[in-house]
């Protein structure tokens, strides 16, 4: 398995992992999503699958190329606000590797960009 589909596996668990948080905790959804939730995480599930730079950015708050609607960002941002902190607990491991990624900034993405265009 390469690189791109590790992180894309990855970052699929740790946002599915973060909606679950937030809509048991603020929705109070015990099985499964409520409707709002699951379209919110099949919205970032195929921004995900149609990532360009994938193996290479990082987390989606502090890439150069912003790929959600208006009114998805700011849903998937009332999501991570809530579900950040309370991930240390539920998710540690994810949490973790969550916040490393969001360490790398947006030169990671600049770097990968400027790679795909050399021959």
């Amino acid at each position: 398995m390469g690189a791109r589909e590790a992180r894309v596996r990855r970052e699929r668990k740790t946002v599915a992992a973060m909606v679950r948080v937030y809509c048991r905790g603020v929705h109070g959804s015990r099985r499964g999503l409520c409707g709002g939730c699951e379209e919110l995480l099949g919205y970032a599930f195929h921004r995900l699958d149609r990532c360009p730079l994938m193996a290479d950015k990082p987390t989606c708050a502090k890439c150069t190329v912003h790929c959600y609607e208006k009114g998805m960002r700011e849903r998937i941002r009332t999501v991570m606000r809530y579900s950040g902190p309370r991930m240390l607990y539920s998710h540690p491991v994810l949490a973790i590797r969550h916040i490393a990624d969001g360490r790398r900034g947006p030169r990671a993405t600049e770097r990968a960009r400027e790679e795909r265009r050399e021959p």
